[in-house]
């Protein structure tokens, strides 16, 4: 077993992918696909791949290309083979394992743009995608070259089609997000998968993750052969300049005021994902902030796999900018039990009233949305509720500041003090606050990380905290809970039936959008808009821009000028006889 040292350059500007001899058909795709030079991960993972032969256990930074260094070596060895065998016949050579749907998905679309000059000599199918079992046996017995699919999918598929899965041809399983993997409760199936494969002498391996633990020592010994094993954490180092942290202490309600000044004022450009641990407070925040017309789209695991898709890819597409997170991987199975064993601290607490809440709800245990899912061009990852483990928080701030860009992370932290005095916004897991950010200290000083406190000038939002009061007040429980029924309802509506009518009816497709005001709870339309002696000084330079409420003059009547105020008017002495 070698490990492979690195150099501190994240894209590594002395190799191009053209070195790597690569088809000119898959060098085209990549050209297209605007990728100049290779990072760090790829310069060294695929040369390893295709030239040595060898398996690949690889740590490196979420944007790092990961998904390229894995994805380049399995096309590049498809056509060689049928190069080799001057055959056009299709076998299944390739696994692609991930943890949930929605990175299936994403991993399947980018393999389809690489093989795009490729013609029919290349398939794929991704096994998550929910389609007729039937539907789904014609497509394997067409001998797709390369699978992707969660390790459940996957087993399940094999089970019910064993005879249309021929894999003693496979050359290639690749894992990724293997840390995620194993956090979510797959290893009996990765266990199950081991009995379907063929011999490790036949088949080439790749293990990928951003954390690397002791768990992924028994995949290794299954799976892989005298592996080289890439550490790139000189990688993250590279990029600290890039992102920017810091985490704000303040009180529970605090969080909701923050929110609705951060955004209502437009003090983020660009992208901001936003990160609740339970989706009632998902759900919470949203109708809040829709208060005072802050548009905002939720992504949960109650939603269908088909509308997170569109969620995803519309969020990309930069449709909307406000993306509110259920991050569920913390109730799954996210512990630092390092940590954990060193400050001797018990079992994570969650909040119990949302998780019973929750769990009466069916919710897809293949959801993610903290790893793995590529949202693209975010500028700014906000914890609005900080995640229960120092891993976690590694994986949503690297939702930002990816593949060299620059992003800003802000997490707000409860103290002690503060948790549980205000009931309407409490949330048990905060209790833990403090604790988790010295965990997240520590972890990210030794990444080479710094998170800086921010304080708010809470003087000039002081001014705001009336209108929150009273927008937080509406949003109760109940309309929590209709909110939730009715994004549901909506989303429903909005399924692959429709398609058709929607390509046909092109105008209706205002009805798809993800961020439409929910509207159970009361709405104030006086809330939307910022009278200027609520903004802070420096926002009082463009009146006329910011928040103009027009003024109409209530119209006089001429008629009633002349008339004189006084008392009443005897109707007798009023009363003109006729004559």
């Amino acid at each position: 077993m070698s490990e492979v040292a690195v150099s501190d350059v994240y894209i590594d500007d002395s190799i191009s992918f053209e070195s790597f001899k690569l088809d000119p058909r898959l060098i085209q795709a990549i050209k297209q696909l605007g990728f100049k030079n290779p990072t760090l991960v790829q310069s060294k993972a695929i040369p390893l791949a295709l030239q040595e032969k060898r398996d690949i256990i690889a740590k490196a930074s979420t944007g790092s290309g990961k998904t390229v260094a894995y994805s380049v070596p399995v096309v590049q060895s498809i056509l060689n083979a049928k190069a080799n065998n001057n055959s056009s016949d299709h076998e299944i050579s390739s696994i692609i394992l991930v943890p949930t749907k929605e990175l299936a998905t994403q991993v399947t679309s980018f393999l389809e743009k690489l093989i795009l000059y490729c013609g029919k000599s290349i398939k794929i199918l991704n096994l998550s995608n929910q389609i007729n079992e039937q539907v789904q046996h014609s497509l394997l017995l067409e001998n797709p070259e390369i699978l992707v699919s969660t390790p459940s999918r996957l087993i399940n598929s094999l089970q019910k089609n064993n005879d249309s899965i021929d894999l003693s041809k496979l050359t290639y399983l690749v894992i990724d997000e293997v840390d995620l993997i194993l956090s979510y409760g797959y290893q009996e199936d990765l266990d199950k998968l081991a009995s379907y494969l063929p011999l490790k002498k036949t088949l080439q391996t790749f293990l990928m993750s951003a954390t690397l633990s002791e768990d992924i020592q028994d995949l290794k010994t299954k799976f892989c052969r005298s592996p080289a094993i890439l550490k790139l954490n000189d990688d993250e180092l590279n990029n600290k300049s890039k992102l920017v942290q810091y985490y704000a202490k303040t009180t529970e309600f605090d969080k909701f005021l923050l929110s609705y000044v951060i955004f209502k004022l437009n003090l983020i450009k660009g992208k901001t994902l936003i990160f609740v641990n339970n989706i009632d407070r998902g759900y919470r925040l949203k109708l809040f902030l829709e208060q005072f017309g802050i548009k905002s789209c939720i992504l949960n695991s109650e939603l269908p796999i088909n509308s997170r898709l569109h969620i995803v890819d519309e969020y990309n597409k930069n449709v909307y900018n406000l993306l509110i997170a259920t991050d569920d991987s913390d109730n799954i199975q996210e512990n630092d039990e390092e940590d954990e064993d060193q400050e001797g601290e018990g079992e994570v607490e969650n909040n119990d009233k949302s998780n019973k809440k929750d769990s009466k709800l069916k919710k897809d245990k293949e959801y993610g949305v903290s790893r793995g899912v590529d949202f693209k061009n975010v500028a700014c990852v906000l914890n609005f509720d900080l995640p229960l483990s120092a891993k976690s928080y590694v994986h949503r701030v690297g939702r930002t500041a990816r593949a060299g860009k620059a992003g800003i992370s802000l997490s707000f932290v409860i103290p002690e003090k503060e948790v549980g005095k205000h009931k309407a916004s409490f949330l048990k897991s905060t209790k833990r606050d403090e604790k988790i950010l010295r965990r997240i200290i520590k972890q990210q000083n030794k990444l080479g990380f710094e998170i800086k406190p921010y304080q708010f000038d809470m003087k000039q939002v002081e001014g705001f905290r009336y209108r929150s009061e009273d927008a937080f007040r509406s949003v109760t429980q109940v309309s929590i809970r209709e909110a939730r029924v009715k994004e549901l309802k909506n989303e429903l509506l909005t399924n692959e039936k429709l398609k058709r009518h929607f390509e046909e009816n092109p105008q209706d497709l205002a009805s798809l959008r993800h961020d439409k005001e929910l509207h159970p709870a009361r709405v104030q339309t006086h809330l939307k808009r910022i009278p200027n002696y609520l903004l802070p000084e420096g926002a009082r330079t463009d009146e006329k821009k910011i928040s103009f409420v027009p003024f109409h003059k209530n119209k006089i009547n001429k008629k009633k000028m002349g008339k004189k105020k006084g008392g009443k008017i005897d109707p007798l002495k009023s009363f003109k006889s006729k004559k």
